[in-house]
């Protein structure tokens, strides 16, 4: 039987849909839904011209490199400039300047941003940010909703036990495979301590035979590859942690390591230390006040979240506490995009 957790997310999925296709219509018809705000900040993570299968726990972090395509296109017919994050902070406090914009953003640092993702900005002469967790680079650190993932689809027999669960669970069904995923993630997300649930998880994985650091070397780039990808005008980098935590659940020391640290890593990698920063997970219960401040402070001219919304007139008086946008891949068609664009959705999700 389906985990009430992922009926519940199926329901959500089909509820955005219905608002975007709904807005979409509306749009065709040419309602009168012109947006006032400022542009957008896209926010994405893999881009493989190969689509995990719709199932996948992680399907929605993929898209294919046609629809991010499609997506620079709109934004063009829509009027909106692409530029680089860290220019946007300047471009929105000068009151002289009433264009839209719109930034690319990819999270983790994923080999298929420089094979697919990269030829697609180029083409367009769009200007992209890669935001760099230092541990996934170095290989000291595991992407855990992925060895989540693998866990659940190459096993049948899983024994929780080396994860603090007295249990063996047997699964066979794509239902059931989903549901224990979407308990491996909760015990993660909602662990006082991140670092030792994650641990638990490796050693779970290990246990069955799942490398996730291997996991962590087949899906991200190393430092020589980013230094390779940094000779691209169009590439800037940002920071985005040390370990990739919930910022919210460490001390105020880590804090400020995680942030001043990392962008010393990724200044590193590709010669030029970073003056933006993603936030991971980027929700609200992982970016809280103190992190914001934590942010400016360490001298982060924007830092963005995925709290969804378009930028406004006062976003850069709050630069590093920006919205985003998620290209996501279980919405890929270009009249989403346009309907995202026009803003009803965010304003629907208020009412």
């Amino acid at each position: 039987m389906p985990s009430l957790q992922a009926l519940k997310r199926s329901a959500r999925y089909e509820l955005i849909r219905a608002g975007l296709e709904g807005t979409a219509l509306a749009l065709n018809f040419g309602l009168p839904l012109t947006n006032p705000q400022r542009g957008v900040i896209f926010a994405l993570h893999h881009v493989d011209p190969e689509s995990p299968a719709n199932w996948a726990p992680n399907a929605w972090l993929s898209i294919t490199p046609t629809f991010l395509e499609q997506a620079i296109e709109v934004c063009k017919e829509e009027g909106l400039i692409p530029i680089a994050l860290e220019d946007l902070p300047e471009r929105l406090a000068d009151p002289q300047d009433t264009r839209r914009y719109v930034c690319f953003t990819l999270d983790d640092g994923y080999r298929d941003n420089a094979r697919f993702a990269a030829p697609v900005f180029q083409r367009h002469a769009v200007p992209y940010t890669i935001f760099i967790t230092s541990g996934f680079v170095e290989r000291t650190r595991s992407i855990w909703w992925k060895t989540a993932q693998d866990l659940v689809m190459r096993t049948d027999d899983v024994d929780l036990s080396t994860f603090g669960i007295d249990t063996r669970v047997n699964i066979e069904q794509r239902a059931e495979r989903v549901a224990l995923f979407d308990r491996l993630a909760n015990a993660v997300n909602d662990a006082e301590n991140e670092d030792t649930a994650i641990a638990r998880l490796d050693s779970l994985a290990a246990a069955h035979g799942i490398d996730p650091l291997a996991i962590t070397e087949h899906l991200t780039m190393n430092a020589r590859e980013l230094a390779e990808l940094a000779a691209d005008p169009l590439a800037h980098f940002g920071a985005h942690t040390l370990t990739h935590a919930n910022l919210t659940k460490v001390d105020d020391k880590r804090l400020e390591t995680e942030m001043v640290q990392s962008a010393a890593r990724v200044g590193g990698y590709v010669g030029a230390k970073p003056t933006t920063f993603a936030y991971p997970y980027g929700y609200a219960s992982a970016v809280g006040a103190r992190e914001i401040a934590a942010a400016r402070q360490a001298g982060f001219v924007a830092a963005v979240t995925t709290r969804p919304g378009l930028l406004s007139e006062t976003s850069g008086k709050a630069a590093t506490a920006l919205p985003r946008v998620s290209l996501n891949g279980f919405y890929q068609r270009k009249r989403y995009v346009r309907a995202l664009l026009s803003g009803l959705p965010f304003r629907l999700r208020q009412t």
